[in-house]
């Protein structure tokens, strides 16, 4: 079946302009992006079957070629891969991105939940910060396989030498999902705090993100920073 033979009063395009855009599903959304199928199935179809199979959350961690095997069509791979990381970065803006000051582990949450809670390796973040807590860079630090050594301080704070920062914030994903933190994960706060110390750069949070939750040092008291 193709989109035209669907009754006019229920293809997507005409329920968004009807409607608006939250009354379609996810499947309908991606039939619009698709705007076709491929010879064995509707736009509609064709999402159905890869959500069914990945969902939304998911789909990011297959490759181009993974993803146009699933959709039989290169464009669309690139095309909902593109869709996908548009997303991811609109969402920043919304939660402030790097215009607001950060007052809290939630503000750093926000801005980098996105990028972190799904991935299948630990990836850590360096959050640089003026005098008044507004973020001046963001550098990925390192992104490793699980179970792996995190950072040594110097590579945390040469960055904050060279970018002048007052401020400093690690913040790294645990791929299991689970958010509390290891004993390496505490030890190596201990270590940056002492850095920071002896530098004069303020070591201000360490923040692990999980797949829906995340930790804080500061704001639990486990290692006083």
């Amino acid at each position: 079946m193709k989109i035209k033979d669907i009754p006019w009063f229920n293809r997507p395009g005409f329920k968004l302009t009807r409607n608006g855009v939250h009354s379609l599903d996810d499947a309908e959304l991606l039939a619009i992006i698709f705007g076709i199928g491929n010879k064995d199935e509707n736009a509609i179809e064709l999402s159905n079957r890869l959500l069914k199979k990945y969902n939304l959350n998911k789909i990011e961690h297959l490759s181009v070629k993974e993803l146009a095997k699933e959709l039989k069509s290169y464009n669309k791979s690139l095309q909902l891969l593109s869709l996908i990381e548009l997303s991811k970065r609109y969402n920043k803006l919304v939660n402030n991105g790097f215009h607001l000051s950060i007052r809290s582990s939630k503000d750093v949450y926000n801005i980098l939940n996105n990028e972190l809670s799904n991935l299948k390796k630990e990836k850590v973040i360096g959050l640089y910060l003026d005098t008044k807590n507004k973020i001046i860079k963001k550098e990925n630090l390192s992104l490793g396989i699980l179970d792996s050594s995190l950072i040594h301080p110097r590579e945390l704070f040469n960055v904050a030498l060279k970018e002048s920062a007052k401020s400093v914030i690690l913040i790294h994903n645990h791929p299991s999902g689970d958010a509390n933190p290891s004993e390496e994960d505490i030890s190596l706060t201990k270590n940056l705090i002492e850095a920071g110390n002896l530098i004069g750069i303020n070591f201000l949070d360490h923040v692990i993100i999980g797949k829906r939750n995340f930790y804080s040092f500061k704001e639990d008291k486990l290692v006083r920073v």
